[in-house]
């Protein structure tokens, strides 16, 4: 590959890295941890810290703290190296599990509503919060549905 090639290729990475955060980062995930996925996304092998700190010009606590954080979400995973203390980090394949987190999330809400509905002696309230479970409810029950035709499909 050309050094020009190489330029562009790197460009085209950085873009898509940025672009990726920009998403993530809107939807609540911290920027650090939302530009190292779309790196371990583009990665065709695992990384360790030494290569993110490199390649996202960040701090290796916060390479670190972005890699836990993105574990806590099962979109990358951990692997240690054999005969060595160094852990390599990549995308996971169980991008569905930010998903059933959601869905557990949901389900807790769900029923907090439906507590609060019953013991407010507000109509009103009652009302809203019924309407409220209502809602994430059906969501909760559509993102368990989208996920049984994803797992039949794979």
């Amino acid at each position: 590959m050309s050094n020009i090639e190489n330029i562009k290729e790197k460009e085209s990475r950085q873009h898509f890295i940025r672009d990726i955060a920009r998403i993530l980062v809107s939807a609540g995930v911290p920027e650090a941890a939302a530009r190292l996925y779309g790196y371990l996304l583009l990665s065709e092998s695992p990384v360790s810290l030494d290569d993110i700190v490199a390649e996202l010009e960040v701090s290796k606590s916060t390479a670190s703290v972005a890699a836990r954080l993105l574990e806590t979400f099962t979109l990358a995973r951990r692997q240690s190296q054999r005969g060595t203390r160094s852990i390599l980090y990549e995308a996971s394949d169980d991008f569905d599990g930010i998903l059933k987190t959601q869905m557990r999330y949901m389900e807790q809400l769900t029923e907090l509503l439906r507590q609060g509905a019953r013991k407010t002696r507000s109509k009103a309230a009652r009302n809203r919060l019924d309407v409220m479970a209502d809602f994430y409810l059906l969501n909760r029950n559509a993102l368990e549905l989208a996920l049984q035709k994803w797992a039949a499909r794979r």
